[in-house]
């Protein structure tokens, strides 16, 4: 069974690692020579195909499933093409990205091979909300926050990720992709109302529906706004100029509305193009209250079809959300004061649903689904999680060009004799990727970077690493972060960094060999503003001794901060190879002001059956400490150790504190170890402030995956609990 241990002896290994952590200069451990590079396992191809993926339902919503490629009829711009690769791919599968790159080459697997290798668990999801803030009123903002909120705190699982973005960037630094929960709500809580400019002061009013339909020379609606016109201007005015007023005004109001347009669509591609770098297929969910698209107007037309390009080239399907719900279709007050007893501006507000149609495009062109006339949003999104695992991925030779083809070329896809099943497939691509739109400049900051001092090559690739979107893991680096209340120095944030020295370049240096690797360190707040950062050099010398699985260059270093939220950055450069590493972690630190019944951050490492051995039995309370483990990976055959604090327990001389402690393991938000409470102990009274803790759990009953340790503390005389988590893997 499952073993956890606690003592006195852990007491002093509680010192130890703490000491270790935050006392320590910086320094690097030592390391292995490097071992010969793998062979590269993903099929090389000389040419490359065009790949979509394939969704099939049946009447029910059902996954059709066993469908062959004979089955299937694939056209593109309307000529049948013969597919030259098929393959049923899950989601988050373990060879994913390899079928993926199989699939740009035409290469088949061998016979047999296994394929689709499900992880029965460990599955994280990325899921991203695109909120079209620009488009979308009070009403349907403050229901779409509750219903990502609850999706945050009640849907989200162990190992998932999230990111929240708005079409205005109101959410900025926050707007990233992240598996913390608390970042999670503030990014959300930073999305607020904004006032829609696109209004028309003349009088009668106009909508932008309306606009549109006079736009289009629809009659019955023009004629109202003529007569109306007619009625304010001088007697015998030609019916022309008043023709002339209102077209103007339905033009402008169109303009003023697509300019808006223009900017949800611009932010929505440069967020579908920056999680191109994400592995395996992606969901998103565009939420608005709709817009009106005119291709005469705006160019919207193009704009979708950009957005569909790079969601295809990004593997991302949009699924479409009309944020208004039933609500569209009531009557409104967007066109007071005009005498209509026809209803024939009614039936053009009515007709409104055309906002609807970039939804249904949006989704229909990248293999998704539009939510529309429904307020029952949030079973939706567990349904569109389901139904976007699986998928068929077809592949096809595509026409030889000379490189300059810009064509939009379509893509259809039906089951051959199967008109009852639905199919869900992306629905067209450009040969080559349209140029991303240039960005005007601030003249301001093109001054300060043409006078700033021009930065090395090092530099400028590890500041490139460091604002990465995205972790980079050409250089495989890790990041630990955690926050100590310490007498002497108060609330210290400790942060631990480890490259993985098998990456390393090494190189002859006397009678060995020697790698080191450049570390910028950077700490941000929760508005992106840095509050320090600092550069170090990490030397790395063989260690034939150490384990091969276990080669790790480390350092440590500590730093005061104030309360709040902060994102720790790290980037690291291989001196020799150039390559790069990144990772990054939020942590909140609270104030200790408040005297609240907290914990500290979790530090965990790894005791292996070698090391940390009781030496005689005299000194039966000493442990040797292990390191602190930033990239938190861990042996089935060892042992997880961790330390914690507990701060501001309720105690005085007359009634010591009473503090019990629980530990869990979980997996796929199953607890898979819950141990027993256990009453921590309290060396004196004036220690309740401050109560050490630490214990160590047996590894070898566990399968290898993704578990989350938790810790938690409860005061049982003031009733408060407090608990920390921290996620490691076992290999």
């Amino acid at each position: 069974m499952p073993s956890t241990s606690l003592s006195r002896k852990h007491i002093a290994l509680s010192n130890l690692l703490c000491l270790a952590l935050l006392c320590a200069p910086s320094r690097a451990q030592e390391a292995t020579t490097p071992a010969p590079a793998k062979s590269d396992e993903v099929i090389r191809v000389t040419t490359e195909l065009v790949q979509t993926d394939v969704m099939v339902f049946d009447k029910q919503g059902r996954f059709v499933d066993d469908l062959r490629p004979e089955q299937f009829e694939l056209k593109v711009d309307g000529q049948p093409k013969p597919v030259a690769f098929f393959e049923r791919i899950t989601a988050g599968s373990f060879d994913e990205d390899a079928q993926l790159a199989a699939a740009r080459g035409g290469a088949r697997r061998p016979s047999g091979a296994k394929t689709g290798a499900v992880q029965p668990l460990d599955r994280g999801r990325n899921v991203f909300f695109f909120i079209d803030d620009l488009h979308l009123a009070p009403g349907s903002l403050t229901q779409m926050r509750s219903l990502i909120l609850r999706f945050i705190d009640e849907e989200m699982r162990q190992n998932d990720s999230v990111l929240v973005a708005s079409a205005s960037g109101q959410i900025g630094f926050l707007q990233q992709l992240t598996d913390n929960k608390e970042v999670l709500r503030a990014a959300v809580a930073r999305v607020k109302p904004i006032p829609y400019t696109v209004r028309d002061n003349e009088q009668p009013s106009m909508t932008e529906a309306q606009a549109l339909a006079i736009e289009r020379n629809d009659l019955a609606i023009t004629d109202v706004f003529v007569e109306q016109t007619l009625r304010d201007l001088p007697p015998r005015t030609p019916r022309s100029v008043a023709l002339s007023i209102v077209q103007n005004r339905a033009r402008t109001l169109l303009q003023l509305g697509a300019n808006v347009t223009t900017g949800t669509l611009s932010s929505l591609e440069n967020q579908v193009r920056i999680l191109s770098p994400l592995a395996g297929r992606k969901l998103m969910f565009f939420v608005s209250d709709g817009f009106i698209a005119d291709d005469r107007i705006g160019n919207v037309r193009d704009r979708l079809r950009r957005i569909t390009d790079a969601a295809s080239r990004a593997k991302v399907v949009i699924y479409s959300v009309d944020a208004q719900g039933l609500s569209r279709g009531l009557a409104d007050s967007s066109s007071p004061g005009v005498f209509d007893p026809s209803g024939r501006l009614e039936h053009a507000n009515a007709s409104a649903a055309s906002t609807q149609d970039p939804l249904f495009t949006l989704a229909a062109d990248t293999g998704g689904r539009a939510w529309t006339n429904s307020n029952k949003f949030s079973p939706r999104f567990a349904q569109a999680l389901k139904e976007t695992s699986v998928y068929y991925l077809l592949a096809w030779q595509p026409e030889q060009t000379d490189g300059r083809d810009t064509k939009f070329h379509r893509i259809e896809v039906s089951v051959k004799d199967r008109p009852d099943l639905t199919v869900l497939v992306r629905r067209g691509f450009f040969a080559a990727p349209p140029a991303v739109e240039r960005i005007e400049k601030n003249e301001k900051n093109d001054k300060k970077r043409k006078d700033a001092k021009p930065m090395s090559t090092e530099d400028t690739e590890l500041l490139s690493a460091l604002h990465s979107v995205h972790p980079r893991f050409e250089l495989p680096t890790w990041l630990w972060a955690g926050y100590f209340d310490t007498p002497q120095n108060g609330t210290v944030l400790a942060l631990t960094v480890e490259i993985d020295s098998d990456a390393l370049s090494f190189q002859p240096s006397g009678d060995t060999q020697i790698a080191g690797a450049n570390v910028v360190v950077a700490v941000f707040n929760e508005q992106g503003k840095p509050t320090t950062s600092f550069k170090q050099h990490v030397s790395v010398k063989p260690n034939p001794a150490a384990k091969i699985n276990r080669r790790r260059a480390a350092f440590s270093h500590q730093m005061r901060l104030a309360p709040g939220l902060y994102q720790v950055r790290i980037a690291a450069r291989d001196d020799k190879s150039g390559r790069t590493g990144s990772s990054m972690q939020w942590i909140s630190i609270p104030d200790p002001k408040k005297k609240q019944f907290t914990m500290s951050s979790l530090l965990v490492g790894e005791r292996t059956p070698d090391t940390d051995t009781v030496k005689t039995a005299s000194e039966a309370d000493t442990l040797q400490g292990v390191p602190i483990s930033a990239g938190r990976m861990f042996s089935n055959k060892s042992w997880l150790r961790f330390v914690t604090y507990i701060y501001n327990a309720t105690g005085d001389a007359a009634r010591p504190a009473d503090v019990a402690l629980q530990i869990q393991l979980f997996r796929d938000d199953q607890p898979v170890l819950t141990t027993p409470l256990r009453k921590v102990e309290v060396p004196s009274p004036a220690d309740a402030s401050n109560l050490p803790y630490a214990a160590e759990l047996a590894l070898q009953d566990f399968p290898s995956g993704v578990y989350i340790l938790q810790v938690t503390a409860i005061d049982r005389s003031a009733k408060e609990t407090a608990s920390q988590r921290i996620r490691f893997t076992i290999e």
